[in-house]
């Protein structure tokens, strides 16, 4: 197992990575309270909620669950509620801990329960797929979607402590590791030109699920993120870099229909846009596109949309939350290895960006 901890400056929280975690070991330290509702989901549920309920039981926690249905679609305020009605309806209090077990999109509601339940609960992650344990588990991002607009109603609520168990991952298909996969070639492309060269390197076994590449994998780009995180917690500066791609792939996202892509198909697609749009500009070479592209497309992810119109594409770029002062901000890569927050881009190239990206029909 390795360790990773997030600094907050007075405050700090570990993330354990391995596999065959034990979680009454590991998390007996971080639920304070008596009382702990595991929110998971309809497919995660059957395989490890018992697990981790008699792990919570054997603490001497007195243990209620929260099952919602599996998918992006669901992650908005109507099923948000359930979890406030199975906190209320099992009479749980303001020392009860919140576990979040399940992928981003049980993490990110469980963690806004947690944030706004009784104006503030303890929370923990167990995230049981690659996109969760490499991105959304670690920072303290929660939130739900809007017809508008992805995350776009939310919180920030740190979490007590993140399991990342590999072995979770054996039951993971193999879109959902693929989608995984994107964010961390995210982490390779906006601050580590050797991680890059890692993952060209390890690229095919990690597709096929090789258990000690995808822990190296998770700490590399956990280790990442706990650094900016540490830096700028909420958000106010270096932290948007962690947006590489994202502003292009919720366009995606919000257009098809949250589900229809997963998270990580769209911000493939997304990452290839900026990195176009960072080509156009000159920024980075015309082979360094390519490399990225080739990269993306070994994870057997997506490089090109269905085609958007563009008008569209732009309305929902212009609800991003990285928009200030109603002017758009991108993150684009000044070079391989080295992204930037900038506002100072041409949009007409941005637009042939966006263009050149999709399916023709």
């Amino acid at each position: 197992m390795q360790t990773l901890y997030v600094e907050l400056g007075d405050r700090r929280y570990p993330i354990y990575i391995g596999s065959q975690l034990n979680p009454e070991q590991l998390l007996a330290p971080y639920i304070l309270g008596k009382q702990v509702m595991i929110v998971s989901n309809d497919t995660v549920a059957p395989l490890y909620l018992e697990h981790y309920q008699q792990a919570l039981q054997n603490l001497g926690k007195t243990v209620a669950h929260c099952i919602l249905p599996d998918g992006e679609k669901y992650k908005d305020i109507e099923h948000l509620n359930l979890i406030f009605d199975a906190l209320l309806s099992s009479g749980f209090n303001r020392d009860c801990t919140v576990l979040a077990l399940g992928g981003g999109v049980v993490g990110d509601m469980a963690g806004f329960a947690a944030a706004s339940f009784q104006r503030g609960v303890y929370f923990v992650q167990v995230p049981t797929t690659l996109l969760s344990q490499v991105d959304s588990s670690v920072g303290g991002k929660t939130g739900i979607n809007h017809p508008l607009g992805k995350n776009m109603i939310g919180a920030f609520k740190q979490p007590q402590v993140v399991l990342a168990d590999m072995a979770q991952l054996k039951t993971l298909p193999s879109r959902e590791l693929s989608a995984g996969l994107a964010e961390v070639i995210k982490y390779a492309l906006l601050g580590d030109v050797d991680f890059l060269a890692w993952l060209e390197q390890h690229m095919d076994a990690l597709v096929a699920g090789d258990e000690t590449l995808l822990a190296e994998a998770v700490y590399r780009s956990c280790a990442h993120k706990a650094r900016i995180v540490a830096n700028d917690e909420k958000e106010q500066g270096e932290r948007a870099l962690l947006n590489l791609g994202h502003t292009f792939g919720h366009a995606i996202e919000s257009y098809l229909g949250y589900g229809v892509w997963l998270h990580g198909e769209a911000v493939a697609t997304g990452m290839v846009m900026a990195a176009d749009l960072s080509c156009r500009m000159g920024w980075i070479s015309e082979a360094d596109l390519n490399r990225a592209k080739t990269l993306i497309q070994r994870a057997k992810l997506p490089i090109k949309c269905p085609v958007i119109p563009l008008d569209e594409f732009l309305s929902y770029m212009s609800h991003d939350k990285k928009v200030l002062n109603g002017q758009l901000r991108l993150v684009l890569m000044r070079t391989l290895g080295q992204a930037m927050i900038t506002k100072d881009f041409d949009v007409e190239l941005m637009q042939q960006a966006i263009l050149a990206n999709q399916e023709k029909a």
